[in-house]
C-alpha cells in the first residue's frame, strides 16, 4: 500500500503521542540527574523503593553510556518522530531514503531500550519508573514503525506484501501487550531469584 494513496493518520498520531510521553519522561529524568548531582545524598522523587528508582540507573555507567547522560538522547531523539508524525499529518510525503532512515534510528532506540532493561534487571536489579515511561512508548514504536515501513513500500515493493503489512497494524498494541508482558514476567523471576539471594546472605 503505498502511502502516496492513504494518509496514515492513526500512524501519525501515535507517533505524537509517543514523542511527548517520551520526552516528558527523558526531561524528568534530566531534571533528577540534576537533583542528584546538586544532593547526592538526598533521595530522589522517584525512588518509591530499593527496586524502584531512578537514583542507582542514574549513578551507574548504564546510565551514561555514551559519555553523558542518557536522558539527552531522549529529549533529542524523540522531536524526530514528533516532527514526522506532525509532518504526515500535514499531509508531507516523504522519500523511500527517509524512511529507512528514520527506521534505523527506531530501531537503534528499541535496541537500546532492550539494552537497559536487559541492564535494569540483570545487572542493577531496579527499575526505573521514568525509564519505564519511556520502554512503554519506544517499544509500540518500534512496533508499528516496522509495519509502517513494510506497507509504505520502504522494505518492500511488493504490493500484496504491503497490503497485508498494512493488515498487521491493528494487531500492534497486542503485540505490544505481549511484549509488556514478557517484561513484567523476567522482572517478577529475577525479582525472585534476588529475594532469594538476599535470604541466603541474610539466614
Amino acid at each position: 500500500m503505498s502511502e502516496q494513496r492513504t494518509r496514515p493518520v492513526f500512524y501519525a498520531v501515535w507517533l505524537i503521542i509517543a514523542s511527548v510521553v517520551g520526552w516528558f519522561a527523558a526531561f524528568q529524568l534530566t531534571v533528577e540527574k540534576f537533583a542528584l548531582l546538586e544532593n547526592p545524598q538526598e533521595a530522589l522523587a522517584c525512588d518509591l523503593s530499593p527496586f524502584i528508582q531512578c537514583s542507582t540507573n542514574l549513578q551507574s555507567w548504564q546510565g551514561s553510556v555514551f559519555g553523558f547522560p542518557n536522558p539527552i538522547i531522549g529529549i533529542a531523539g524523540w522531536m524526530a518522530p514528533l516532527i514526522v508524525g506532525v509532518a504526515l499529518l500535514a499531509g508531507a510525503r516523504f522519500p523511500r531514503w527517509f524512511w529507512a532512515a528514520f527506521g534505523v534510528g527506531v530501531t537503534f532506540a528499541f535496541g537500546f531500550v532492550c539494552w537497559l532493561i536487559g541492564q535494569s534487571l540483570y545487572d542493577l536489579f531496579v527499575l526505573c519508573p521514568w525509564c519505564m515511561v519511556t520502554w512503554a512508548v519506544t517499544i509500540p514504536t518500534f512496533f508499528a514503525t516496522m509495519v509502517h515501513l513494510t506497507r509504505n513500500g520502504t522494505f518492500t515493493s511488493n504490493e500484496k506484501v504491503q497490503a497485508r503489512a498494512d493488515k498487521l497494524m491493528p494487531w500492534v498494541p497486542l503485540a505490544t501487550i505481549v511484549a509488556y508482558a514478557i517484561i513484567i514476567l523476567l522482572a517478577q523471576l529475577q525479582g525472585l531469584d534476588f529475594l532469594g539471594e538476599m535470604a541466603k546472605i541474610l539466614f
